[in-house]
């Protein structure tokens, strides 16, 4: 069963690092700022993270499938119900930067991170935000199902 306190973290946790975007980066200085190219670069690769470990707990825990690549998660977060297939897209392209941040694949499209962080932040908000509506379904599901192990139910 998916660690429901765990994902709640992690979700709150995307929402602080876009929060502090919003608020602390400067997404005109960032073709001439390093620190701030390395700040929003930063900040939503831990947000990136995050909403892939998210997937990862919730692909693992509920049994999905095995997934070869990081944007495979979502792909069965969709096929499973938990995101709509039109976060799908935005999700993968998500941890693509990460990944380009993280392990230096390529030199860092500084209008690519300018895009993110000035039109881009909501996309994370969103995935937030289906994650914890599906938690919620599946607690209401839950609860009303008998209990298992040859409960007896009190009447």
């Amino acid at each position: 069963m998916t660690d429901v306190e765990l994902i709640e973290k992690k979700l709150a946790f995307i929402e602080t690092c876009v929060r502090e975007l919003r608020a602390l980066s400067r997404p005109a200085a960032i073709a001439t700022d390093l620190r701030e190219e390395r700040f929003a670069a930063y900040t939503l690769q831990i947000a990136v993270q995050a909403a892939l470990d998210v997937a990862s707990h919730i692909v693992s825990d509920e049994r999905l499938g095995e997934p070869e690549t990081n944007r495979q998660l979502f792909d069965l977060l969709v096929r499973a119900g938990w995101l709509a297939p039109g976060l799908t897209d935005t999700m993968h392209r998500m941890a693509g930067f990460r990944n380009v941040v993280v392990h230096g694949y390529q030199t860092l499209d500084k209008a690519i991170l300018v895009d993110i962080v000035s039109n881009r932040l909501e996309d994370l908000l969103n995935f937030a935000g289906a994650i914890r509506q599906s938690l919620a379904k599946r607690a209401v599901e839950s609860a009303g199902r008998p209990p298992s192990g040859g409960e007896r139910p009190q009447i």
